[in-house]
Formats: C-alpha cells, sequence, structure tokens
C-alpha cells in the first residue's frame, strides 16, 4: 500500500483514480481476516446437528420401556414361565431403537418374591435352581411377560397377590394386569361374556349355557324358576 502512495503521489496522476480509492486499500485485508476468524470459531462450536436426536420408530409396546430413567445400556425383561422355553434366545443379540439391549430373567411365580412401590417401581427377588445351582438375584423389571397362568387347579398354586404387586408397581405387560386378573376367576369371565350375550342376542352372540353356584353344597339341589 506504501508503495501505491508513492506511484501516485504525484497530483495529476490521482485525477484518474476513483473516489474513496485509498480508503479501500487495506479494507480487503481486514475482511480476509475477519473471514478466517468466523472460520475458526465455526470450528471450534459444537456441531448442533450432531447433537440432535434423530426421531425415532414406534415399537409398540416396547416404546414405554424407553420413557423410563435409563438404567445402564440395557432393559430388563422378565419373563414368566417354566424352564422347558429358554425365551433369551428370542432375543439375543436383539436391540430397542438400536440401542438398549435385551437382558432376560426368567423364572416361575413360585420362584420370586416381589416389593412394589409408586414411586419406584417393583423390585424382584428371584431365588430358583438351574442345573442344580442356586441361583438368587435382585432386579428391577421394565417390563414383564407372563406365559405361566397366575393360578392353576394345584395347591397353592393362587399367585393372585403377585398380579396385584405388578399392577401397584404399574409395569407394562402382556397381557395386561386387568386381563390376567380377571381371568382369574372363570365364573367372572363368564358374567362379562353373559353381558355381552344379553347385549347382542343369541344368533349373534351365543353362549353355552352354564350355572354357577357360590360352593358344592348347593350343587345337591337346583331349582328351576
Amino acid at each position: 500500500m506504501n508503495y501505491l502512495r508513492r506511484r501516485f503521489s504525484d497530483p495529476n496522476a490521482l485525477g484518474f483514480l476513483p473516489d474513496g480509492y485509498f480508503q479501500s486499500l487495506g479494507t480487503d485485508d481486514k475482511a480476509e481476516k475477519d473471514k478466517e476468524k468466523e472460520r475458526v470459531i465455526a470450528s471450534t462450536a459444537p456441531n448442533s446437528a450432531a447433537t440432535t436426536p434423530s426421531p425415532r420408530r414406534d415399537l409398540g409396546f416396547l416404546s414405554n420401556v424407553i420413557n423410563k430413567q435409563e438404567k445402564g445400556k440395557y432393559k430388563t425383561l422378565l419373563v414368566v414361565d417354566d424352564q422347558h422355553t429358554d425365551w433369551s434366545k428370542y432375543f439375543r443379540g436383539r436391540k430397542i431403537r438400536g440401542e438398549f439391549d435385551i437382558k432376560v430373567e426368567q423364572c416361575e411365580f413360585s420362584e420370586i418374591n416381589l416389593s412394589a412401590s409408586c414411586d419406584t417401581g417393583v423390585v424382584i427377588d428371584m431365588k430358583s435352581n438351574r442345573q442344580g445351582l442356586q441361583v438368587m438375584r435382585t432386579f428391577q423389571p421394565d417390563f414383564v411377560l407372563i406365559r405361566q397362568h397366575p393360578q392353576s387347579m394345584e395347591v397353592q398354586e393362587d399367585w393372585r397377590n403377585m398380579i396385584i404387586g405388578f399392577q401397584y408397581g404399574n409395569i407394562p405387560s402382556v397381557n395386561s394386569w386387568q386381563a390376567l386378573y380377571n381371568f382369574m376367576d372363570k365364573p367372572w369371565v363368564f358374567a362379562q361374556l353373559s353381558i355381552l350375550l344379553a347385549k347382542y342376542g343369541k344368533e349373534r352372540f351365543p353362549l353355552i349355557e352354564q350355572t354357577f353356584f357360590p360352593n358344592h353344597k348347593e350343587m345337591v339341589s337346583i331349582v328351576c324358576f
């Protein structure tokens, strides 16, 4: 720029230059420095696009699991069933939304005890035998899959208290706790079917007739009206 000032120090030469020529000298250098500074700031700033979570695909009943507080990089699935079926192999290598592994805990109703809170959910104490070894674990399930009937004809096979405990802890399940609880009493289910029979009629909703007795003594005599 000094060279140009000396070169055009002649007043006659200045007449050929546009107005504001010398004021514009150095402006390009300053603009270039400003651009370089902006590039440095942009390179050090966090990438907002990288931190923005991508939209997630709905996975049905497993979607509710994601909304709970994260406990590491896995979610615990409790399967209530006997050992004839190994449920862990069906979930091995599977992930929830490509992020969370699925840890399967399998046991029967008789092998677990639970405590439930409306704030912290359900805590399971499991004690079972696996190939002659006693296994004891304590965990919190994120989802429950029920494959064992909570009530059977065997002695002391009524796990109604477990169903109430899971419902109290608000743990999602398949089937729903309400359905499991209702189906524990067959007469209760038939009573609900009778309501549909009265609503739609025998032609549209045929139902096999049954008779209910509160105990075996009442079955001796049948009174028809």
